[in-house]
């Protein structure tokens, strides 16, 4: 990065870990685009380094005015993402569909946008936020991981080619965090409860997730992992975020 005021271009700022990162890193004396699909200015600081801009992640209209809007970028961080829970069986195709446009094809769409720059440049860092999920199977969210892990391995492999160019991939993969709105913002895409084949199943599934005990993720866990990716070069290309994402990670090994 140049002697100018570095610039982070943030998708999903309108809750959870996207605001959380917003506001971060405009306390840390950057300048900061942060997207949303209905843009609210209410949310985040109104001051010259804080800019909202309206972006939808699966219209490659929308991405490319948000990018030309946004101008010269230093570091991306494709944090936009819908969830779902349920059963493979029972899930629509149509239903599949949306969870990839948005957490898989979105973050592909949005990293291709700005590689342009960071190559052209020879700096610049992609950060995608994923989930601590990829880390090992778990039942009624064959969906979401499916659309998360597909983005672990890309940033992988995207990691290899930008190095080349002096640019950086990095993963952020953040435990469960009910304090966000995540949940909430998901609830139009569960289903009304489970097919009857696996009710019982689906019930004993969820125990561990309504344990008040149970680890969870807050978002200055996450703002720490991302701010670190952005900053630190010799960052690991994968950062477990929160409690339980660090002892399923440590479990991995």
């Amino acid at each position: 990065m140049n002697n100018r005021t570095p610039t982070v271009l943030i998708t999903g700022c309108s809750s959870g870990f996207g605001l959380a990162t917003a506001r971060c890193f405009h306390d840390r004396g950057w300048q900061v685009v942060a997207t949303m699909r209905t843009p609210r200015e209410d949310v985040l600081p109104n001051d010259e380094r804080m800019r909202v801009l309206a972006l939808d992640v699966t219209d490659a209209s929308s991405i490319q005015r948000a990018v030309e809007a946004a101008g010269p970028i230093d570091v991306l961080v494709n944090n936009a993402g819908i969830g779902l829970l349920g059963v493979v069986e029972s899930t629509p195709m149509t239903m599949v569909r949306e969870i990839f446009e948005t957490n898989t094809f979105g973050t592909m769409a949005m990293t291709q946008a700005v590689l342009p720059q960071f190559r052209q440049r020879r700096s610049g860092v992609v950060v995608n936020v994923t989930s601590s999920v990829t880390l090992r199977a778990l039942p009624l969210l064959a969906v979401y991981t499916a659309s998360k892990a597909a983005i672990d391995a890309y940033t992988a492999s995207l990691a290899l080619e930008l190095a080349p160019f002096g640019v950086r991939a990095r993963l952020v993969l953040p435990g469960r965090a009910p304090a966000t709105r995540f949940g909430e913002n998901a609830m139009p895409r569960m289903q009304a409860g489970f097919a009857e084949p696996y009710a019982a199943f689906a019930h004993e599934a969820l125990a561990p997730v309504r344990d008040p005990a149970a680890p969870v993720t807050v978002s200055q866990d996450v703002t720490a992992a991302v701010w670190r990716a952005a900053t630190d070069p010799a960052c690991p290309l994968r950062m477990p975020a929160g409690a339980d994402a660090v002892a399923e990670a440590a479990a991995r090994h």
